[in-house]
């Protein structure tokens, strides 16, 4: 065969290697957009406002979630709550760690989040209730741009107890996937007097809820 008649034949494996590579290089974009993707929906998930949702108990997580919604673990099986500190809404420098010693209740809110409006009143009055049986109530306010909605918020129902600035979520990061962390807009949980994780609810709490998730938590010694 002639130089000139293998000539054609060296043009047509040329286009099928590029296609070949192509396709590669699709694949690969293809992978790409789907982990960018997940990483997403997860971020929606977290950031997202809701009435919230039941969480196993199952493995070993430790924890049993009622009826109510609301998930408890037994004294012995709980774990520390990370190191949660920071500016807040007004300013100020706060760390969790400094009320040891008194009940915690924290409660993730945002001012855009209509189950945080609907639960705030009832908050504050479990706070006033409660403040001279050693519980401090703790806010951390998430995805407000600024602190200027959020301190109307306050102001508009009355809550006096601090909150911690956390526009991007990063204090809620810290709690180790598998326990009672937070994972929706509002969550709310009950730091024991050791600091340590006892309950947990991933939906707006009625004044009745919230004070029987700490009643349990009142009682020990």
């Amino acid at each position: 065969m002639s130089a000139a008649s293998r000539a054609p034949q060296r043009s047509i494996r040329t286009p099928q290697r590029t296609n070949r590579t192509n396709r590669a290089h699709g694949r690969s974009r293809g992978r790409a957009v789907l982990l960018t993707g997940g990483a997403v929906v997860a971020a929606l998930l977290l950031s997202a406002c809701g009435s919230g949702g039941k969480s196993g108990g199952t493995g070993n997580t430790g924890f049993v979630t009622g009826s109510d919604g609301i998930a408890t673990v037994k004294k012995s099986s709980r774990v520390a709550a990370p190191e949660l500190s920071g500016k807040t809404i007004d300013g100020k420098q706060l760390d969790v760690a400094d009320y040891q010693g008194k009940i915690v209740v924290l409660n993730v809110w945002g001012s855009w989040c209509g189950p945080c409006r609907l639960e705030a009143k009832n908050f504050v009055k479990v706070s006033e209730d409660l403040k001279d049986q050693g519980v401090q109530f703790v806010g951390i306010n998430t995805r407000d741009t600024s602190t200027s909605p959020a301190i109307a918020f306050e102001k508009a129902h009355g809550v006096t107890y601090p909150s911690l600035y956390d526009p991007t979520g990063k204090l809620m990061l810290r709690f180790k996937k598998g326990t009672l962390n937070p994972q929706t807009i509002p969550s709310t949980l009950v730091l024991d007097r050791d600091g340590k994780v006892a309950s947990r609810s991933l939906s707006a709490l009625s004044e009745a809820s919230l004070r029987k998730m700490l009643k349990p938590i009142l009682a020990e010694k």
